[in-house]
């Protein structure tokens, strides 16, 4: 009588523990080789956006030097004519001498701006910190070989101790 009460098992109900053991091996195989070159990209990623965000900055100190040269913005005497700051950039600034530029007395100011948003240090570990905090800065009167910050923005690097994937630090590009 038990067994007529018994159940025949059907064929293929589940998945025996060394196909189990052996889907988690290759998965984990998978795993250890795509880890690896998932970092390696995300590096990649993060170095052209370093390089395309200090061409920007650069460009736009170039501009604002190029402006005080012309007369555009106002420069004292001893100035450089390189912004106090990397925030300036991001600031409307007033032209200085309307009537150079095809503008009247009475018509209204122009303006100019240098960039819209001051791009961050990708390699930045904060990113709660202000945009011009994530860069190191060069004055004008300060030598390559040894880059200080100084009255004026000549030239920014990051701020990372990391090295680059072609082996260069961050820090001198």
């Amino acid at each position: 009588m038990n067994a007529s009460l018994r159940r025949a098992r059907p064929a293929g109900r589940g998945f025996t523990l060394i196909e189990l053991v052996v889907t988690l091996a290759i998965v984990g195989l998978i795993a250890m080789v795509a880890l690896p070159l998932y970092e390696l990209s995300s590096t990649r990623v993060k170095e052209a956006e370093l390089r395309q965000a200090l061409r920007t900055i650069r460009g736009a100190l170039d501009a604002y030097k190029a402006a005080t040269d012309s007369g555009l913005l106002v420069k004292s005497a001893g100035d450089s004519g390189y912004p106090p700051s990397l925030d300036l950039l991001t600031e409307v600034l007033e032209v200085a001498n309307k009537r150079d530029f095809g503008l009247n007395a009475g018509e209204a100011a122009r303006h100019v701006i240098f960039l819209r948003q001051l791009p961050r240090d990708p390699f930045f570990p904060d990113a709660t910190t202000p945009a011009a905090q994530t860069w190191a800065t060069r004055a004008y009167g300060s030598s390559a070989d040894n880059p200080q910050p100084g009255a004026d923005v000549f030239d920014v690097s990051s701020l990372s101790t990391r090295i680059a994937l072609d082996g260069t630090p961050y820090s001198s590009w």
